[in-house]
């Protein structure tokens, strides 16, 4: 065996440890202990044939994803700790993954996991050496271990290594609010930078997510896109749609940090095909290669999803949003992706049970178009 392959046969190895010790079980990622145990029991019969030694078998699953036939691998972030409104998106990886087995059954991936979370923490970069220790103790069993205790920083040391051992996959991330978007995107940018791939990222949402910080924090659910801009190949390659909940207007945006923005009332006037083409043409005279979507549920009317942290009004249709996904699909790789902020057990909107259905449904339907682009690359 030559050196490099024995080296990249250790960088393996010390991936798969590292997943070991960050991560847990798919749908494990909050931490209960009779909470939601029935739909966790469902979804582990549903992957493992069984509800009993779950751990085990999870870790043995993990010495195949080289031999995965599927290009998208799930990861689960179970954090809502940087939201700021109505909080319970750190049960979107349980819940949407059941709704995908259960309604989308064709959308396969290859489950990594779920980010084990402490849920006060957001960012280790917050935290005095004390509170690193005492959370190493608690996660690791070692107050002096490597590994990172909080869930952005964990999710973007495994991602890191991810893109390095297995470049020809990519990440569908589940969240949690959509702070978790900044871990999950600056690693694919960084990764698709060294491979000398031109990436866009294409962000649905009801709000610009371009805070430069709020109250004070820098990452949250307010301001991922403003800390991710240096790693495109400019800022015009951010493309969100759906923008309508901002204290300022469309040209602030776009004048101040250099984004594409296209409002969800120009895509009810203009039309989304009309809408998508545009993009398509701007896309391919920036010779761009491969796509990341990022999608905030909010991005749709509060109508479809109410189950989430800041429901808008006024919103996308999920019709709106699936012709412009399957268009983008034709005609680009989608090679990452992500869904954040669906709340399951959250209903701003008090319809109860329906709203969470709803979110849950129409969340599911767009996670598998997705999965199913990046599968198909």
């Amino acid at each position: 065996m030559l050196c490099s392959e024995l080296n990249m046969s250790d960088s393996k190895n010390a991936f798969i440890e590292k997943v070991t010790n960050c991560l847990c079980p798919p749908g494990n990622g909050v931490f209960t202990v009779n909470t939601a145990k029935e739909r966790k029991e469902a979804l582990h019969q549903s992957i493992y044939g069984q509800t009993e030694n779950i751990d085990a078998l999870w870790r043995d699953s993990l010495q195949t994803i080289e031999q995965s036939e599927y290009s998208a691998v799930t990861l689960g972030i179970s954090s809502d700790c940087g939201g700021g409104i109505l909080r319970g998106a750190n049960w979107g990886p349980l819940f949407l993954r059941s709704t995908l087995m259960e309604q989308q059954p064709d959308a396969k991936t290859f489950d990594l996991g779920d980010v084990r979370v402490i849920p006060h923490l957001l960012h280790d970069k917050y935290l005095n050496d004390g509170t690193i220790s005492n959370c190493q103790k608690a996660l690791y069993q070692d107050e002096s271990s490597d590994y990172h205790v909080s869930p952005l920083s964990i999710t973007e040391d495994v991602c890191d290594d991810f893109y390095a051992n297995f470049s020809d996959k990519g990440i569908f991330g589940i969240g949690g609010d959509h702070s978790i978007s900044y871990p999950l995107t600056k690693s694919y940018l960084k990764a698709k930078r060294a491979q000398g791939k031109r990436t866009a990222i294409i962000h649905f949402d009801a709000h610009t997510d371009l805070l430069v910080e709020r109250l004070g924090i820098d990452l949250c659910f307010g301001s991922w896109c403003t800390h991710i801009l240096e790693f495109l190949p400019a800022p015009h390659h951010l493309i969100q749609f759906g923008i309508r909940s901002s204290g300022k207007d469309k040209t602030h945006w776009e004048s101040t940090f250099g984004v594409k923005q296209h409002w969800a009332h120009e895509i009810r006037e203009k039309g989304a095909q009309a809408i998508v083409d545009q993009v398509i043409a701007q896309l391919k005279a920036d010779n761009v290669d491969e796509l990341y979507v990022s999608f905030d549920i909010d991005a749709l009317d509060a109508t479809f999803a109410a189950a989430t942290g800041t429901p808008e009004y006024d919103g996308m249709t999920p019709d709106e949003a699936m012709l412009i996904l399957n268009a983008l699909a034709k005609e680009f790789p989608i090679t990452g992706a992500d869904m954040m902020e669906i709340a399951p057990f959250t209903d701003a909107s008090h319809s109860g049970k329906q709203a969470s259905e709803s979110t849950l449904r129409e969340g599911a339907k767009i996670s598998a178009l997705l999965i199913n682009a990046m599968n198909s690359k």
